[in-house]
């Protein structure tokens, strides 16, 4: 029997007659049986690949054949956009079976919030966050609202696994399975990863214990029409709003960019071209990314210019071309990225690299080698999320209102965010700094945790990720979106203007009180500065980069006669800087420069190593970034090597005695590091910081030095 013929009869009608489907795609046919089964998924796809359907339609003939009831299935997404814009289609398969499907998020009205608990819907599409909202908050009993539940759906799962969203939503899972008393079903829906039974692994938490069975449906695509990749090098970024305008009149154009301030710089460039621009990131207010997107997805001849924030599921309509600013951090981005086109029949998947600069060149190269290689990077939780089991103890505190001291750790199913003897500093601490309070053997929340983070019902308990504080910027009434502070504080001559949502503004007037700016239009503007902290490349990006300056070309790419060319004066420019088999000690004007080409994490370890066994070695002050370390200038080869023997003598071959250096800036982006005991919170950051088995590769690699 075909998996469309296991699903329920109404189901396959309304496939068949309401969306007018000839069969089931791959995807749908195969998870048809894990799902009817009870069994852990992995569905995986790229995208538009009919993930959702494929989770949905044997979940809602499961929920028809054994008579579920009340909230029987949980629909987790990382943004509230992408929850906004499957509720529809979600609500529209729902109602086939006269069930129901609603959307909770931080925006959902309180209004709509309290009729979810009394008439609750049959699917709740929602995030981690509002689920561990729902789970403390004093107006719902969670034994009641999920007694019923019995499935959970993470939607674009890598994108929780990659960072600490992960953690929190599968602690959330665990409080979740502890109330109900029951393993809940799993299905996780992704985009090609590059280690798929880990990543389900990781999501199965205590079902992996409970064997539960475990499955990855990832149906072969087949060799598809190849996508049309070009790299270009235009030099600026105004020379890339020139090329963006002068392309593709007529056509659909989502443009990406890697930094808030180049999406700005960007979109005020076309439009004083004249080219109708639409912008989304982060610092813009929801209302005007909804008007932008809905705008965008209904307008033809037209470019919108994002971040990151349009690069998972949220549909914007048909797309025709995508391009690309700089270049995306990882090989699974660009698939994200390159997906968005070639939906429609007779149309191709493409994208266009736009490179501003050099480093930006070098970087999509890298990448874009890494692509033709077929590489697509693993997916992994960041390690020791210590910081998240000190968080929980703290929802979970205010979940049962009082716990028992060291037995809450059990709600946590045995979910790796800590050892047992991490769990008890942490929770002396906490007693320590106020953060709880105790009464005999019962712990209950302190005045330091209600004075921080109490206000709105803890919300700010259950984001773990941090927001810099920016100052909010109104024209009238309407929220644009928001500035860092530093902005506003900086000396001008003159009026003081600023660039958001792609328009020009002057700022008259600011209540640093209420942390608001007011503008008004004007002709011309100044793209802000957002802080953010620098990112750290993979080994195999940098070390993708090495190879190109050696000589590598990415296959089926097409590079500009200005990209071959520029590539060719980088390669000349830098090969006293890359060698084949090892890596290179070479002078500049400042200071002798160790070029690793190993990535942040790696360099981070050989310079926590080095800063153990040589400190001398490293000069004055510490300086190293993806490509290099900064060595005193007198520094030689032979110092070098003997060091890192010294360092694999005293510190263990792979370095593990070498913590890297953590700065004050990153212990602060660390949510949750003052529910740490400090020594703990720096001993965190240091394992995030560390990619030993690069660092190992490198220090025992031949080195040359370059005279």
């Amino acid at each position: 029997m075909s998996g469309f013929e296991r699903l329920d009869p109404v189901v396959q009608h309304h496939v068949v007659n309401t969306l007018g489907w000839p069969s089931l795609r791959p995807l749908q046919e195969q998870a048809v049986g894990p799902v009817l089964s009870g069994d852990d998924a992995l569905l995986l796809a790229p995208t538009a690949g009919g993930k959702t359907e494929a989770a949905l339609f044997p979940l809602l003939s499961r929920m028809r054949s054994e008579q579920w009831e009340g909230l029987s299935v949980l629909y987790v997404c990382p943004l509230k956009a992408l929850l906004n814009n499957l509720e529809p289609r979600v609500s529209g398969y729902a109602g086939w079976l006269g069930r129901r499907a609603q959307v909770r998020h931080g925006d959902t009205p309180q209004s709509v919030r309290r009729r979810q608990v009394r008439e609750r819907p049959d699917i709740l599409l929602t995030t981690p966050e509002s689920l561990e909202s729902m789970l403390v908050s004093r107006l719902v009993d969670p034994r009641q609202v999920f007694a019923d539940v019995r499935t959970v759906v993470v939607d674009e799962v890598h994108a929780f696994a990659g960072d600490d969203r992960g953690w929190h939503l599968l602690a959330v899972l665990e409080r979740l399975t502890a109330l109900t008393g029951r393993p809940l079903q799993r299905i996780g829906l992704s985009a090609t990863v590059g280690n798929a039974e880990q990543l389900l692994g990781w999501l199965q938490g205590s079902n992996k214990a409970a064997e539960v069975p475990a499955i990855v449906v990832a149906p072969d695509a087949g060799a598809g029409v190849t996508p049309e990749v070009q790299l270009d090098y235009v030099g600026t970024i105004d020379n890339a709003a020139t090329v963006i305008d002068a392309l593709h009149h007529g056509e659909k154009r989502l443009v990406f960019a890697d930094s808030r301030r180049t999406v700005e710089t960007l979109a005020e460039g076309l439009r004083e071209r004249h080219t109708e621009t639409f912008v989304s990131h982060s610092s813009l207010s929801v209302d005007e990314r909804r008007r932008a997107e809905q705008a965008f997805a209904e307008a033809r001849d037209c470019v919108i210019v994002s971040t990151s924030t349009l690069e998972l599921g949220i549909d914007v309509g048909d797309l025709d071309r995508v391009l690309q600013v700089g270049a995306p951090m990882t090989v699974a981005s660009l698939l994200q990225r390159l997906g968005r086109t070639g939906r429609r029949s007779g149309t191709s998947r493409n994208m266009l690299f736009l490179e501003a600069d050099d480093s930006d060149l070098l970087r999509a190269a890298g990448l874009l080698l890494l692509w033709s290689e077929g590489y697509v990077e693993p997916v992994t939780a960041p390690p020791a999320p210590r910081h998240i089991l000190a968080q929980q103890l703290l929802g979970i505190t205010l979940q049962h209102r009082q716990v028992g001291s060291g037995t809450w750790v059990s709600e946590l199913g045995g979910l790796g965010l800590g050892s047992l003897e991490d769990a008890v500093a942490i929770e002396e601490w906490l007693l320590e700094t106020g953060h709880l309070d105790r009464d005999g053997d019962m712990l209950f929340v302190g005045p330091e945790a209600e004075r921080r983070y109490g206000v709105v019902h803890y919300r700010d308990l259950m984001a773990v990720f941090t927001a810099d504080p920016e100052v909010q910027v109104f024209h009238g009434r309407e929220q644009v979106g928001s500035v860092d502070p530093m902005l506003l504080l900086r000396k001008v001559t003159g009026p003081r203007l600023l660039t958001l949502a792609g328009r020009p503004w002057e700022v008259n007037y600011i209540d640093w009180k209420r942390r608001k700016a007011f503008v008004e239009p004007t002709k011309k503007g100044e793209a802000p500065r957002w802080q953010s902290m620098p990112q750290a490349q993979s080994w195999a990006l940098a070390d993708a980069i090495r190879r190109v300056l050696l000589g590598a070309d990415p296959v089926g790419v097409r590079l500009t006669r200005r990209a071959v060319d520029r590539l060719g004066d980088l390669r000349e420019e830098m090969a006293d800087l890359v060698w084949p088999v090892g890596s290179v000690l070479a002078e500049d004007s400042a200071r002798m420069r160790w070029w690793t080409w190993a990535g942040a994490r790696a360099n981070a370890v050989l310079v926590g190593a080095l800063d153990r066994v040589a400190p001398d070695l490293l000069g004055d002050s510490i300086v190293y970034d993806n490509w290099q370390i900064g060595l005193r200038n007198d520094a030689s080869a032979e110092w070098l090597s003997k060091a890192l023997e010294v360092a694999r003598t005293e510190l263990g071959q792979d370095l593990t005695g070498a913590l890297p250096l953590v700065d004050e800036r990153a212990i602060k982006q660390l949510k949750f590091s003052e529910m740490l005991p400090p020594d703990m919170a720096v001993a965190t950051l240091a394992e995030r910081a560390a990619d030993r088995l690069h660092a190992r590769i490198v220090s025992g690699a031949p080195l040359r030095h370059h005279h």
